[in-house]
């Protein structure tokens, strides 16, 4: 009898400690699930490009390097019409090539990238505004290496153009967005978004193992009880 009003009321408190966390996991949980994760990554406007090299373009371009070049890949693919052979050095940096010729290519300016948008993404030549992030000053919902163009669709999608890649980088829908800040929630880090190892979510996880665990052993106990 006294250990199960003392695990009664350790339930209790318990669960006044852990109901909020619980009641954001599953409403974030929620809202992760209702819509598709291609969808929500914005994979349904994508249009697909031929990646196939035309007959006659080498498969790799002798580009000439010095002996002690830090060279780490070297790949040639079709980018929007042009095959183009990329290197990809040790330290992040990209170089571009025109594949036919050897010609270095430029980095991608505002012009290119809303060529490259309106030829890649559904929708793209609706773009209502352009700006460039400089490499480790991209926004939150990019979040990756690289200096890039966002390019902002009508619908409220931005579409990124890796400056030195010439790539689309990521699309990220208004879902997207949303998908992203429940994503926060869920793992308790709105200001990153990356850490699910953060004191706050094993501290309430931690708790809500031994609320569940607590209610476990006082199943049993209350089954046979007499009212």
């Amino acid at each position: 009898m006294a250990m199960r009003k003392t695990l009664r009321r350790w339930h209790l408190w318990l669960g006044w400690l852990v109901g909020v966390p619980l009641l954001l996991w599953t409403l974030s949980g929620l809202a992760m699930v209702l819509k598709p994760i291609e969808e929500v990554r914005g994979e349904h406007l994508r249009i697909e490009q031929p990646q196939a090299l035309p007959a006659g373009n080498p498969a790799a371009l002798a580009i000439p390097l010095a002996p002690a070049s830090p060279e780490r890949r070297r790949v040639t693919a079709m980018q929007w019409g042009r095959a183009v052979t990329t290197l990809a050095r040790a330290d992040g940096t990209l170089e571009r090539y025109d594949a036919a010729t050897g010609a270095p290519l430029d980095p991608v300016d505002e012009a290119e990238a809303r060529r490259i948008v309106a030829k890649g993404i559904r929708g793209g030549a609706s773009v209502t505004s352009a700006r460039l992030f400089p490499d480790g000053k991209a926004p939150l919902d990019f979040r990756r290496p690289g200096a890039a163009w966002q390019l902002a669709l009508a619908d409220g999608t931005h579409v990124y153009v890796g400056r030195d890649s010439g790539e689309i980088e990521a699309v990220r829908t208004r879902w997207w967005r949303i998908y992203d800040f429940f994503w926060g929630l869920h793992i308790m880090d709105l200001q990153t978004r990356e850490d699910s190892h953060n004191p706050w979510l094993v501290t309430f996880a931690a708790f809500s193992l031994i609320t569940v665990l607590v209610a476990l052993v006082l199943l049993p106990l209350s089954t046979g009880r007499k009212r």
